[in-house]
């Protein structure tokens, strides 16, 4: 039989356990220090942040999801925030800055009622009504446009690349990329519209407004080899053979063996594989093709065979291009010379060129009578000024693939979050209990979108808030924060739209991730020195730390 006071081995030794209370408002603490991070970001006033990595590479960048993935957060409970920043811009694209705001402000607002030792599991609850209610109210607001009236519709789509534009690097050449953005999203494949197949090139170099939309398939030109610059450089209505096939010479002696007795035998062998390279390089000609493209190498006996044939041909073509080409071409990527059917496997473009843009050369199809795709060349001084434009662009492009998918709308600048917030104050004094006062908590947590907002601009936040609930209380219910005339404005009539869903995701992601963070009171952190330290490994999931036996309540027993 045991004695009592056995130790009895439940943790590793080193072990860090934090619970209770007190862990759960580190969790919040260690939340709040994170949204105060990516706080200033938010809106048309935003900052950029410089972020420098361990190797020094810096990228300066004011998308939220960007700068969470940077920052290489630590700690086990800030890490939910900077998953729902991510899941927000896979999932829509853009609002990851208002998702994180909108959870870190919900768990400010819990604090007190934690402090006065209410039941996490009540504000949990009172959390996921009030934001079924909030989507719901959404829903219900949201403005939907007819999409049979094409130029209402195109219009509607400009509107929401330039309002998630209005917060980014590139809000000066708002038009200008707005117009590039739906028309690249417009040439995708309507029942799929996958973003994957637009292109983004980027070429050091010129200005801003020098990037352009090529409707087709641009990528730089390939590794090449002798021959190439004898190759033409332009066509018209050529056709185009892709293929997944190595043309070059490959010497047998490296994957096979021969036993030969005289000199005459090795010759043979020598022809034979000049031969099979040379019956591949025919069978291609005889196609017809005027292009061809492989995603393997195009040694220099075969971009000398193509070049004395008027034939212009590319080699290792990474696979998302040698993808989009097909897309825009059709036929299909052949993995045979033989039984090549010109008919079905070929593709054709109205136009292909090599151009020059800046310090490089691009390979170009132009008029392709498949095009679902297109490809942006992107022009800039610097390449972190260059890919914070593609991540804009990119951000851009996700808001007008959700507007043409759920063409509803409704105002940013704050405006849908007031609403929210003010029908989700007047709902609280119709029941009772906690739940009153948690779900008002809740519509007061919403209000820190407007006030960033102001804030960041520089205005007088207290005062704007208290005009906007005015105003809303009055039945204005798109009225939002007005950053060119530091005032207050129908929003919805300013055109600053955005698709519901972005606003739908955002309150249900928040809401989620901070009832997670509540329902969490324990932490239980392994050494990293178990690991790998000497001595013999206790197996998983045992521990090492002496809990003397005790009583109930943690008193000793006597």
């Amino acid at each position: 039989m045991m004695p009592n006071n056995a130790p009895i081995i439940l943790l590793r030794e080193d072990t860090d356990v934090s619970q209770g209370t007190g862990q759960l408002l580190s969790n919040i603490g260690a939340c709040s220090s994170i949204v105060s991070c990516v706080a200033s970001t938010l809106g048309p006033r935003g900052m950029d942040k410089l972020i420098v990595d361990a190797r020094g590479k810096a990228t300066i960048s004011n998308d939220g999801a960007t700068i969470l993935k940077l920052l290489e957060i630590v700690h086990p409970a800030a890490k939910t925030l900077v998953d729902i920043a991510r899941a927000q811009d896979a999932e829509v694209g853009d609002g990851t800055t208002s998702v994180v705001l909108l959870a870190g402000e919900m768990l400010k607002e819990a604090k007190p009622f934690i402090e006065e030792g209410v039941a996490p599991h009540v504000i949990i609850r009172g959390y996921r009504k009030a934001a079924q209610l909030a989507v719901e109210k959404v829903k219900e607001m949201a403005v939907t446009i007819d999409k049979t009236d094409k130029a209402a519709f195109h219009d509607l789509l400009l509107k929401c690349a330039g309002t998630s534009m209005s917060s980014k690097l590139i809000h000066s050449q708002k038009p200008f990329f707005s117009r590039m953005v739906v028309d690249a999203v417009t040439s995708l494949d309507a029942e799929d519209l996958d973003e994957n197949l637009i292109g983004v090139k980027k070429v050091p170099g010129g200005g801003m407004q020098d990037s352009l939309l090529i409707k087709g398939v641009a990528f730089k030109k390939t590794f090449a080899y002798a021959g190439f610059e004898q190759q033409p450089k332009s066509f018209v209505d050529p056709k185009v053979l892709c293929l997944n096939v190595e043309l070059e010479l490959k010497a047998e002696k490296d994957n096979a063996e021969v036993r030969i007795n005289e000199v005459s035998e090795y010759q043979a062998v020598v022809d034979a594989e000049w031969q099979i390279i040379y019956n591949k390089l025919e069978a291609i000609v005889k196609t017809g093709a005027k292009v061809v493209l492989s995603k393997l190498p195009i040694g220099d006996l075969a971009t000398q065979y193509f070049a004395d044939r008027d034939i212009f041909c590319a080699g290792r073509v990474p696979a998302d291009d040698m993808k989009r080409v097909v897309q825009a071409v059709g036929g299909s990527v052949q993995s045979t010379c033989s039984d090549i059917d010109p008919a079905k496997h070929l593709g054709q473009c109205g136009k292909f060129e090599e151009r020059q843009i800046g310090g490089e050369r691009f390979n170009i199809f132009e008029g392709c009578p498949h095009a679902k795709t297109s490809t942006m060349i992107l022009r800039g001084g610097a390449e972190q000024f260059i890919a914070e434009v593609e991540r804009s662009l990119h951000d851009a492009i996700m808001i007008v693939k959700r507007a043409i998918k759920n063409n509803q709308v409704v105002a940013g600048g704050g405006a849908t979050e007031m609403e929210l917030s003010k029908y989700l104050r007047e709902y609280s004094r119709t029941i009772h209990g906690k739940q009153q006062l948690i779900i008002a908590s809740f519509a007061k947590a919403l209000e820190c979108i407007p006030r960033q907002l102001a804030d960041n601009a520089g205005f007088d936040a207290t005062d704007l808030l208290n005009r906007l609930r005015m105003k809303h209380a009055q039945g204005s219910r798109w009225e939002g924060i007005d950053i060119d005339a530091e005032d207050t404005a129908d929003l919805m009539e300013r055109f600053v739209w955005e698709p519901s869903i972005v606003r739908i995701n955002a309150l249900s992601s928040a809401a989620e991730a901070a009832c997670l963070i509540l329902s969490v009171d324990e932490t239980i952190r392994n050494s990293a020195s178990d690991q790998s330290g000497p001595g013999p490994k206790a197996p998983p999931g045992t521990a090492q730390r002496a809990l003397r036996g005790r009583g109930r309540g943690g008193m000793p027993r006597r």
